[in-house]
């Protein structure tokens, strides 16, 4: 008896684990392919625009960027910490996603008020004309909307694991994306043009997205009081290091944008495009990583174990893509074109800071699923001091400087968070 139920036991087993792999491949594939189309935009772009246009470009998208964190301020963690407590209750987990939605819609104006008036300041410095800096304003308002709901309404799915609808709807919109930009930028080369490819398909990929998760969430649930409460505290605690991480996050920019010239920002931002490659690493952790660990109990031991693995998985995975990357450097210079052919140097930099940047934010995202929030304090002050340092030690207004400003900024952000994750880890039994 004791034999058959372990011979049931091990087979079951064996099925759990090649489920786990089957899943885990398809779902590698998939988002192998949504990098790929998304990387071909970046590369369109790059190849097709002017530099000075390009420049544009970047930032506006870094001032989407900032938009975009701070419509969120800490509510999709709320609803990632909320929802991993209810995630198999509909109508429960419903509640949770309206509230948040309502939220962010209410976020959403106040982040354009702060943000738009920089970036039309941003623009004037490097001698946009206001007809262009009108036509770029309006142009990011699509994207803007699709980022309202499109980093909440995923969580759904990706609580019950529900991954492979997912990506076949960001392959759709990628592809919507690549045939919008072949048609748009390659004969009408504007910044504009391209804000409005990037933004357009993802509006209609998030009325699919609504579709993928109502099966598992009440959409017309109302918005629950109490959650919102719980998640406004969130709020209360992440807003303050996320407005700070507005700045932060893309300082680099705002820095060559104030000391540098128009070209050197073009630079960045297509230095920065090859780093994207490395979304595709940080997506699948999103999808299958932080969600378990959302729901995983606070177990000290398992957590310790889980911790350990992801810890050095990334850390091994991403040491292997700076050596591919200074290996093979001249061949990926190929692909940006002859306006940024001699930066060999200058794209390794920019792969060590954005490997190091995806590490500290990996330990970031994992305690936070588990509704850990440093003090902002702590989080601001580290952060003014390795910027300090930074500026002390490079030189700001060149490129090869902003680079290693970067790799600073980073590595004290990777230190900062990996070890507050760790140190909740190990008072969890004194808590």
């Amino acid at each position: 008896m004791k034999v058959a139920i372990s011979y049931v036991g091990s087979k079951f087993k064996s099925k759990y684990v090649y489920s786990w792999i089957k899943l885990i491949f398809i779902s590698s594939f998939a988002q192998v392919g949504v990098q790929t189309i998304s990387f071909l935009c970046g590369i369109i772009i790059i190849r097709s625009l002017p530099i000075n246009e390009y420049a544009l470009y970047t930032l506006a998208n870094t001032a989407l960027g900032t938009m975009t964190i701070l419509s969120d301020g800490g509510i999709s963690s709320g609803i990632l910490s909320k929802g991993g407590k209810v995630w198999n209750d509909r109508d429960k987990l419903g509640a949770v996603l309206t509230t948040g939605l309502k939220l962010r819609n209410r976020f959403a104006i106040g982040s354009a008020i702060v943000s738009l008036p920089i970036l039309i300041f941003l623009l004037i410095q490097h001698e946009a004309s206001w007809l262009t800096i009108t036509l770029i304003c309006f142009s990011i308002i699509p994207a803007f909307y699709a980022n309202l709901s499109e980093s909440l309404l995923v969580i759904i799915p990706k609580l019950h694991q529900c991954i492979l609808p997912i990506q076949k709807n960001q392959i759709k919109v990628e592809l919507g994306r690549l045939a919008l930009m072949s048609i748009f930028i390659l004969i009408f080369p504007f910044t504009y043009l391209a804000l409005l490819a990037n933004g357009i398909p993802r509006v209609f990929g998030n009325v699919k997205l609504k579709k993928i998760a109502s099966p598992f969430a009440n959409l017309l649930q109302p918005v629950d009081s109490s959650v919102e409460k719980d998640i406004l505290s969130m709020v209360k605690r992440i807003m303050p290091g996320a407005i700070y991480f507005c700045v932060s996050s893309q300082i680099t920019i705002w820095l060559i944008s104030l000391f540098g010239k128009t070209n050197t920002i073009a630079q960045v931002g297509a230095l920065g495009r090859l780093s994207m490659a490395l979304v595709l690493l940080q997506q699948l952790i999103a999808m299958f990583v932080e969600p378990r660990f959302a729901k995983m109990e606070f177990d000290k031991k398992k957590l310790v174990r889980s911790t350990s693995i992801v810890f050095s998985t990334v850390f091994i995975l991403l040491f292997i893509v700076v050596v591919c990357v200074h290996l093979l450097s001249e061949h990926i210079l190929w692909v940006l074109g002859e306006n940024y052919s001699n930066l060999n140097y200058e794209l390794v930099l920019s792969m060590i800071g954005g490997c190091i940047g995806l590490f500290g934010h990996t330990g970031l995202i994992l305690y936070i699923s588990k509704g850990w929030v440093m003090n902002p304090v702590i989080t601001i002050f580290i952060s003014l001091v390795s910027i300090l340092l930074g500026i002390m030690f490079t030189d700001v207004d060149t490129l090869r400087g902003i680079l290693n400003f970067n790799i600073i900024i980073a590595f004290s952000q990777a230190v900062l968070h990996w070890g507050y994750f760790s140190y909740k880890i190990l008072t969890i039994n004194r808590a």
